[in-house]
């Protein structure tokens, strides 16, 4: 999670947020990076990174030609958190962190952890439409679709 970014960068920068940064928030950078390609930069932390991503989370990605199988957990950083025009949060509470001036929101989606594949695919579709929102608040087209068979 590189935060070097110009501060006369134009482009739109987002912090997604969960606990174990496993499943929640990196399916929402997932589909921001998808729909945004290089005109919004995007990253992705947790308040106590679990050891891996699930691998349903990755599966269903998979499934609209989304590959997140490279990512891994990672904790925030105050420098992410400062260079980032919005922090999205996803269930971490007041673990989050918390700068004025920031543009926050918090996504009440539920915990994909343990959930049976049905249950996590309804998760995934909640957050594309709510990244698709943010993106189309950001000012962002999307730059691609994705497959659905």
């Amino acid at each position: 999670m590189n935060a070097d970014r110009s501060t006369t960068d134009p482009k739109p920068a987002v912090l997604f947020l969960c606990i174990e940064n496993a499943g929640r928030s990196q399916m929402a950078l997932g589909f921001f990076q998808h729909y945004a390609g290089d005109q919004a930069i995007g990253w992705s932390g947790g308040s106590a990174p679990a050891a891996a991503i699930n691998p349903v989370a990755v599966e269903l990605m998979a499934e609209l030609g989304i590959d997140i199988s490279g990512e891994f957990p990672k904790p925030w950083t105050d420098e992410v958190v400062r260079s980032a025009d919005a922090v999205i949060t996803m269930g971490c509470g007041d673990a989050c962190p918390y700068y004025p001036g920031k543009r926050y929101e918090d996504w009440k989606v539920a915990d994909p952890k343990g959930g049976d594949i049905d249950h996590v695919r309804g998760i995934r579709d909640e957050i594309e439409q709510r990244v698709l929102g943010l993106l189309d608040e950001l000012g962002v087209t999307p730059a691609r679709s994705v497959t659905r068979e």
